[in-house]
């Protein structure tokens, strides 16, 4: 379905497409986040540049990706966000639609699917902890722990280093102590890092940059949606609070654009929230089923790349899918990447091939595996996010133009 199509009838979104199993498949080539820079550079004339994604080009193109913000919690809050509202199906000037993710549904994964304009199986980050097959180590992708070289681990370059290299000036606008981290190295360098800590003057700066060359490609950031998310649930004021916050700076954004630009705006992942009981909340340290023949617990709550002892992979897959039943979708390494739940057939590398998990859980409803002994912090949250529901899924892709 085209975005015009999407205009003219709002209430005929394209659904999530579903694995045999009935778990949504990210919609990599077509819909992903994936997708999303290199239509964007296509439009602008990067040589090598083509997407499937239908984006109208614009000679000054700005993407403002929001940590958290899915597609059916924006939905679901008008009240709190009307300016996007305005921008959905079914508004006046609402063109915005929904795309995916991907797998895992995770900051580093996503913001690495972005800036490289791969899957996962192809960029190489394919969930929030992951093993390295050569030290055996588990590697905690947003935090960089342990060391490894960034790239060795993400060796393809950026849209925005081939953007830059194609003559159109690039800038990425973000808190000042995201410019050395190594995920921004392998995901998001390329052209000007521009830091800024207050959230108003990254959105005036992003309108600067757009305006400051005849051919423009600008990013932007904003983390706090998703923090809060974390720590206090969506059902929260403090969640809603940094709801109308971003609408404000998105608003605020879309004011300054400069002539013959688009503003897109979009997100890494939704969330959901998962309730502290224990039906909805599996203790891997404390359950013995769950724990038998799983030598190292890799991914998130709702997310799980389980490495098992050796020889134990088919017990454990099969003990997993009997103890989470209807909480989650499980699936071997085979299944899932046959699945598509890390890339369209063909796309997963040998060298990342390792990095997923003997046993792959993606967990469904509000449910999550957690690790209260070894995983404290990330136990103790309320919104969690990874997994392939639509809830976490699906993100939006707003755009404005002038």
């Amino acid at each position: 379905m085209t975005r015009q199509q999407q205009a003219a009838d709002p209430g005929a979104l394209d659904p999530v497409p579903l694995d045999p199993r009935g778990a949504p498949v990210p919609r990599y080539g077509v819909g992903s986040l994936a997708d999303l820079l290199p239509a964007v550079a296509a439009g602008l004339g990067v040589p090598g540049m083509t997407s499937d994604l239908a984006l109208p080009p614009a000679d000054r193109v700005c993407v403002f990706l929001v940590d958290g913000m899915g597609w059916e919690a924006l939905r679901a809050h008008p009240e709190l966000a009307p300016f996007l509202t305005s921008l959905l199906p079914g508004s006046a000037a609402g063109t915005g639609e929904p795309i995916t993710s991907g797998f895992p549904s995770t900051t580093a994964v996503s913001l690495a699917s972005v800036g490289t304009g791969l899957p996962p199986g192809a960029h190489g980050l394919a969930g929030y902890r992951v093993l390295n097959p050569a030290t055996g180590a588990l590697m905690h992708q947003l935090r960089w722990e342990p060391w490894t070289d960034p790239h060795l681990w993400q060796p393809y370059p950026t849209v925005f280093q081939q953007t830059q290299a194609a003559g159109i000036e690039t800038s990425q606008v973000s808190a000042p102590f995201f410019e050395h981290t190594p995920l921004t190295k392998v995901a998001l360098s390329g052209g000007t890092f521009l830091g800024r800590l207050d959230a108003g003057e990254r959105m005036d700066l992003a309108a600067r940059r757009l305006a400051a060359a005849d051919r423009t490609l600008v990013y932007t950031y904003y983390a706090e949606l998703d923090s809060h998310g974390h720590r206090y649930g969506m059902d929260s004021p403090e969640w809603r609070n940094q709801l109308r916050r971003v609408d404000e700076l998105a608003q605020r954004l879309a004011e300054q654009l400069p002539p013959r630009a688009a503003l897109y705006i979009t997100a890494d992942h939704g969330m959901v929230d998962v309730p502290f009981t224990d039906a909805a909340r599996f203790d891997f340290d404390e359950d013995w089923e769950l724990s038998a023949g799983v030598a190292v617990l890799g991914g998130e709550g709702r997310a799980r790349h389980l490495y098992a002892v050796p020889g134990a992979a088919a017990d454990v897959h099969a003990v997993w899918r009997e103890v989470l039943a209807e909480d989650a979708w499980v699936a071997t390494r085979d299944e899932a990447i046959a699945l598509g739940w890390f890339g369209p057939h063909g796309t997963v590398e040998p060298r990342v091939r390792g990095r997923i998990g003997d046993v792959v859980v993606a967990m469904t409803g509000r449910a999550a595996v957690v690790a209260c002994r070894t995983e404290p912090k990330e136990s103790a949250l309320i919104g969690m996010h990874g997994s392939v529901t639509s809830a976490e899924q699906l993100v939006p892709l707003l755009d404005v133009r002038t």
